[in-house]
C-alpha cells in the first residue's frame, strides 16, 4: 500500500517501449534530434497552438527553476503561495539558479492564492522603491500542494490581475493532467488562453520515467535563446535528449497522459470515499490524485502497521497519493485497516 507518491510508481510500459524504440541508431544530440522534433506536432495538438517554444529536463524542479530563471532577475521577486512546491520543496532552486531572485509569499486556503492577498501584493508592488524588492512573475500550481485545483478562470483572474502590473506569469504544472481532468478544462484554457506565458509541464508524475517540459508561449518564446543557455550554463542540456523527448511522445501520443491521469483520480476518489465512509475528515477538497486525512496518531499507526506508506503534512494531517498504477486492492486493504 505505498500512497508516499506518484513518483514511487513504475514507468508505464509504453513509455519503455518508446525508449527502447529511439536508441536506434546515430541521431544528433542536444535536442537537435528527429524524436525532439517530433515533439512540436504532438505539443500542438495538445494546447491547440503553434504559438511557443519548448525545452526539455528530467527534473520538476530544474524546470520550475529555468523558468522562473528567465522571468525574474537577481534583484527581482516571484509572488507565490506560501506553501507552492518552488518554496516547500525545492531547497532554494529558483533563488539559485536566478542568481538572488526572492520568493514572495502569499496565503490561501488549500494552498491556492487568496484573490486578496495577490491584490494587496500587486498593488504594494513599487519598482522605483529602491529599498524593495520588485515582483516581476507570478507562479501558480496545479495542482496545489494541498491537491486542490485552480479553475482555469481562476487562472485567467490572476493572469490578468499580474499582467495589468507588468508581470509574467508562470504555471507549475506537474500534475496538471490530473487538474484539467477534475475542472474539465483543456490543457489550451488552463494555459496560453488564460495568460500563462511559461508552463512547467510535468509528464513524471503521470506515467514517464523522468520527462519535465518548459513551454513558453506568446511573447515568453523571447526569453526561449535565455533558456537554452541558461540551461547549458546549469547542466540541464541533455546530451541524449531524444530520450526524455521519447517519453513525452509517448505520454502524448492517443492522449495516453490523460488516461493515465484519470485512472489517478479515480483511485484518490475512491481512497477519499473510504476515508470519509470510516468517519475521518478530509483536510481539503480532492481534485486531483491526492487525499488529506485528518487521523488520530494511533491510527496513523495502525495503518503503517498494515504496510501502508505515506507523510504526515503541515496542519495536522496526512497526505496519500495514487497513481495511475495504484491497485484497487491497495484501496481496499487501506479500508480494512481504518
Amino acid at each position: 500500500m505505498n500512497f508516499a507518491s506518484d513518483t514511487s510508481a513504475p514507468a508505464h510500459p509504453r513509455v519503455l517501449e518508446a525508449l527502447a524504440d529511439a536508441n536506434c541508431g546515430m541521431e544528433a544530440s542536444y535536442g537537435g534530434d528527429s524524436v525532439t522534433a517530433s515533439l512540436r506536432p504532438l505539443l500542438e495538438a495538445a494546447f491547440e497552438t503553434a504559438d511557443f517554444d519548448y525545452w526539455m529536463t528530467a527534473s520538476g524542479t530544474a524546470s520550475n527553476a529555468l523558468a522562473l530563471a528567465c522571468l525574474c532577475p537577481s534583484t527581482g521577486a516571484v509572488l507565490c503561495h506560501e506553501e507552492a512546491h518552488i518554496e516547500r520543496d525545492e531547497r532554494g532552486a529558483p533563488e539559485f539558479f536566478s542568481g538572488g531572485g526572492k520568493l514572495r509569499l502569499l496565503k490561501g486556503f488549500g494552498a491556492r492564492i487568496d484573490r486578496e492577498a495577490l491584490e494587496a501584493a500587486l498593488a504594494a508592488n513599487n519598482p522605483a522603491f529602491v529599498h524593495e524588492t520588485p515582483a516581476h512573475a507570478l507562479s501558480l500550481t496545479n495542482l496545489t500542494e494541498c491537491g486542490t485545483a485552480y479553475r482555469a478562470a481562476d487562472v485567467a483572474l490572476y493572469a490578468r490581475l499580474a499582467k495589468e502590473k507588468g508581470l509574467w506569469v508562470h504555471l507549475d504544472g506537474a500534475r496538471l493532467g490530473n487538474a484539467l481532468l477534475s475542472t474539465r478544462s483543456s490543457a489550451a484554457d488552463m494555459t496560453w488562453r488564460a495568460g500563462v506565458d511559461v508552463l512547467s509541464f510535468g509528464l513524471t508524475k503521470t506515467g514517464a520515467f523522468g520527462c519535465e517540459l518548459i513551454l513558453l508561449f506568446g511573447r515568453a518564446r523571447t526569453k526561449f535563446a535565455e533558456l537554452k543557455v541558461r540551461a547549458k550554463r546549469s547542466g540541464h542540456m541533455p546530451a541524449k535528449m531524444r530520450f526524455i523527448a521519447a517519453q513525452a511522445r509517448a505520454m502524448l501520443e492517443d492522449g495516453l497522459w490523460l488516461e493515465l491521469a484519470a485512472e489517478a483520480n479515480a483511485r484518490s476518489g475512491e481512497l477519499a470515499d473510504a476515508f470519509i465512509g470510516a468517519g475521518f475528515e478530509l483536510a481539503y477538497p480532492v481534485d486531483g490524485n491526492e487525499v488529506f486525512a485528518y487521523l488520530p496518531e494511533e491510527v496513523a499507526a495502525r495503518l503503517q502497521a498494515a504496510g501502508a506508506k505515506f507523510y504526515p503534512w503541515p496542519g495536522g494531517c496526512y497526505r496519500f497519493v495514487c497513481s495511475w498504477n495504484t491497485p484497487a486492492a491497495d484501496i481496499e486493504a487501506l479500508a480494512a485497516a481504518l
